[in-house]
């Protein structure tokens, strides 16, 4: 037993350097985008200097900081930085839909799906968050051995559903969320979800994720829909007939979506597979520093 921690933190730092070219990105962020202690800077109880302010009412005299105060004629108090940590809970669509690709050269939406909240769980623990996962249902928490805990219930395979619902059961009070997800199923389930996480005072992300050929129905001639998961399916002689119709839909989705998220204090963003992962991370990371 006395093994053990050694032993997945060496798994957590493979996990790590497994991730180039994302990793590399996201060390870079650490160093440019005031990652860590210093995108967390609010007054309260902490150990780092922040800031000083002239002395107001309600202000103890012990906490003058004579030394400043001296060099005019006013006093002034030393504030410290705000150092509590924040918990985030990243939901993951691990439905069938999510394992499409329109291109071998292309990967699924949830292998993307899987490395982006994977890459931000790596931003987040190094900037002292807790981190979780919704589809484990276990608190978040932080640490190399909690990434290793986080890779590990990623690497599972697909559920049996054609479409994901986002799950919110245990999302700690006033934290932050991420749903990752192509949001092509029942958009009752997010408006549930978003009510859920309103009602608990928590703010977030909506990072949907679409495949190119999602975007522009590259289809003609006689075709065969079917779900990922086998449960739908639809044929057509004409399928080039029906791309101005989908196409009005897919917009009519995407702006409800970014309704929903507007309206719930949320933020939304649409992500194609064909696009490098690395400003998609650097998105995602500086859409939690909006929401706190």
């Amino acid at each position: 037993m006395s093994q053990a921690g050694p032993q997945l933190r060496t798994r957590a730092e493979g996990l790590a350097a497994a991730l180039p070219p994302l990793l590399a990105q996201a060390e870079h962020l650490a160093s440019t985008v005031l990652l860590g202690s210093h995108g967390r800077r609010r007054a309260g109880t902490g150990d780092e200097f922040w800031q000083y302010r002239p002395i107001s009412q309600g202000d103890e005299v012990r906490e003058i900081d004579w030394r400043r105060s001296a060099k005019s004629d006013v006093h002034f108090i030393r504030q410290k930085e705000w150092q509590a940590a924040q918990s985030v809970v990243i939901w993951v669509d691990g439905s069938r839909s999510m394992g499409f690709s329109g291109d071998r050269n292309r990967p699924a939406k949830s292998d993307r799906a899987r490395l982006l909240a994977l890459a931000l769980s790596v931003l987040l623990v190094r900037a002292g968050e807790r981190v979780g996962l919704a589809n484990i249902g276990a608190p978040p928490r932080s640490g190399q051995i909690q990434l290793v805990r986080l890779a590990e219930a990623l690497t599972g395979d697909l559920s049996a559903d054609d479409y994901g619902t986002p799950e919110t059961p245990g999302l700690p009070q006033h934290a932050r969320a991420v749903f990752l997800s192509d949001f092509m199923g029942d958009m009752s389930g997010v408006e549930s979800a978003l009510a859920k996480a309103a009602d608990r005072g928590v703010r977030g992300t909506l990072f949907q994720i679409l495949d190119p050929v999602e975007e522009t129905f590259p289809f003609d001639g006689r075709t065969i829909f079917e779900s990922m998961g086998g449960t739908l399916e639809h044929e057509t002689l004409k399928a080039g007939e029906l791309k101005e119709r989908y196409l009005a839909r897919l917009a009519e989705r995407k702006d409800r979506l970014d309704h929903l998220a507007r309206v719930s204090g949320w933020l939304y963003e649409c992500h194609h597979t064909g696009d490098s992962a690395q400003p998609a991370l650097l998105w995602l990371y500086a859409a939690l520093e909006r929401s706190r």
